[in-house]
């Protein structure tokens, strides 16, 4: 479903991702590992064309990018459409409810009529647990509801793939597991999802395939077990050790 080749993108003289090839097959979850500054954001936001790489090519089902081309305005319009991000610190509207954050880009940026909009944008938001919220702004969620709504806002636009980074990482540990649990969830119903996280058990449970990176590129991918239980390379092996035991 997804197919990445050469893909190249730099700040500067700062080269964030060089050269990565990635496939992720229809209905599976791949989990994005690595350190700080390993390049998987802003790998996760070329898939989004938040992000334009100098090089390399993008196809998310029938929309493919060629980026060495200076794609249009229009291309990456199309790219973007084809997935729904869910960010890191929530991104939503202060001034608006949690159902008018779910329903903003359905109905501003694809012109969907409203009525459907907002009964869809209630289902959603009973699916990840907040029909109760429905009215409630931003400043009166707790991080992990918030987060539920980011996940009900992308799901929304109705995409072909789901895009999460480290949607856990700003959150409380109390709430944490109510967010992997929608994940989870997601999984189980067969969404594509390529998920940036160091939650290491949801990649062990979740994950068909995992991906670690580090100064741009990919030092490793294959099955959870194999990467996770026992990798190759001794700088995959190196950073689980950090984060399983990091004192």
């Amino acid at each position: 479903m997804v197919e990445v080749h050469g893909l190249t993108k730099s700040f500067g003289a700062l080269h964030v991702l060089q050269g990565i090839d990635l496939g992720v097959g229809r209905g599976s979850v791949t989990v994005l590992l690595g350190p700080s500054g390993s390049g998987k954001t802003t790998f996760l936001r070329c898939l989004n064309s938040l992000e334009v790489p100098e090089v390399g090519t993008v196809r998310i089902d029938d929309v493919a990018v060629d980026f060495a081309r200076r794609p249009s305005r229009a291309e990456l319009r199309r790219l973007r459409a084809m997935s729904g991000m869910v960010f890191q610190s929530h991104e939503l509207f202060p001034h608006r409810t949690a159902l008018q954050n779910v329903t903003e880009g359905p109905l501003y940026a694809q012109r969907r009529p409203a009525a459907q909009v907002t009964a869809e944008a209630t289902a959603l938001l009973a699916k990840v647990g907040l029909a109760d919220k429905a009215d409630a702004y931003p400043h009166e969620l707790s991080g992990g509801q918030q987060q539920r709504v980011g996940i009900a806002r992308a799901l929304a636009l109705r995409p072909r793939l789901l895009l999460f980074d480290e949607p856990t990482s700003a959150l409380d540990p109390e709430t944490v597991g109510e967010v992997l649990t929608v994940m989870r969830d997601l999984a189980a119903e067969g969404w594509t999802m390529v998920v940036v996280t160091h939650e290491i058990r949801f990649a062990r449970q979740v994950a068909d395939h995992v991906v670690f990176m580090d100064g741009g590129v990919v030092v490793e991918e294959g099955r959870p077990d194999d990467v996770l239980v026992e990798p190759r390379q001794e700088r995959t092996r190196r950073f689980l050790q950090r984060i399983l035991d990091p004192l």
